[in-house]
């Protein structure tokens, strides 16, 4: 059964070549050839035949054919103009599968989601992300706050292991508290290279997402609280008393930041990596209340 996928080696290369397709380094394209790990992405992310999906650069269609075996519809956004005869005729004997021809970056997902799935279906993103554009597509889909359970994702492990990371770790940063301010974040399994075509010079990790009903901490005002945050990990070595002196240069002295962090009972000579989200989101609301009266 597995010899007619697309996600083999042999299948790959001949669909390339019929096409004669060549890879795009500029869009990061790196296709899957193993039908085994895509069915484990695919448990992983929740999905069963009444699951709407929708997926993020399909390629050739390797992750898409299982999605279209697994859930009740796929709709799956490829920016590639040059790969949707191919995903045409390679997907050709699925009729749950919609290829939308535009840049995720720019697309309305929301209307999306609107004309293609049913009201009340559950919603899961499952995708093979390009490496050089993952954040932004994933504070995108975030952001947006779609209609989704989850999001699961392949990325680079080492920006997968920033997004899941915990407090007092070398990949905890603001990342990690702009993805789990949306999101629960888990590395849920590590990708060898060698299932790629052609081969990344890194290796993947699948990421999940699952969507919180609303944030774990209270904050004032989203975006100054990740401003404030970033603010805190500018330079990473430098304490937190440093990091908001630079950041609130012109705005406040030393004096006043030694006070404000002393008032909310945070030592100003900790660094960035040793707050958890609740310490983060008191420093940012204590700083917006004294800017904003």
């Amino acid at each position: 059964m597995d010899k007619k996928y697309i996600a083999t080696p042999m299948r790959t290369k001949e669909i390339l070549k019929k096409y004669h397709f060549t890879f795009k380094k500029s869009l990061g394209q790196n296709f899957l050839i193993d039908a085994n790990v895509l069915k484990n992405i695919i448990g992983h992310a929740g999905i069963n035949e009444e699951s709407g999906t929708i997926e993020i650069g399909p390629g050739i269609g390797a992750l898409t054919e299982q999605l279209a075996i697994h859930s009740e519809k796929v709709v799956a956004f490829e920016i590639d103009g040059r790969l949707l005869p191919i995903l045409e005729d390679t997907l050709s004997e699925y009729d749950n599968i919609r290829i939308v021809h535009e840049d995720i970056l720019k697309a309305n997902v929301h209307q999306v989601i609107e004309e293609n799935f049913k009201d009340d279906q559950p919603i899961h993103i499952v995708a093979n992300l390009p490496y050089y554009i993952t954040t932004p597509i994933l504070m995108k889909l975030l952001r947006e706050r779609l209609p989704v359970g989850s999001i699961t994702v392949m990325i680079q492990k080492e920006v997968a292991d920033r997004m899941a990371a915990k407090p007092n770790t070398k990949s905890y940063g603001s990342l990690t508290i702009a993805v789990q301010y949306y999101t629960e974040a888990k590395v849920v399994m590590n990708v060898p290279k060698t299932v790629f075509m052609p081969q990344p010079n890194v290796d993947s990790s699948i990421l999940k997402l699952v969507n919180r009903s609303e944030p774990p901490v209270h904050v004032t005002d989203e975006d100054y609280f990740f401003t404030i945050v970033q603010a805190c990990f500018a330079q990473r070595r430098k304490t937190l008393r440093n990091n908001l002196t630079s950041h609130f240069k012109g705005v406040y002295d030393k004096d006043v930041i030694n006070e404000q962090l002393e008032s909310i009972g945070i030592d100003g000579t900790r660094r960035g990596e040793s707050l958890d989200m609740e310490e983060f989101s008191i420093l940012a609301n204590a700083f917006y209340e004294l800017q904003h009266n």
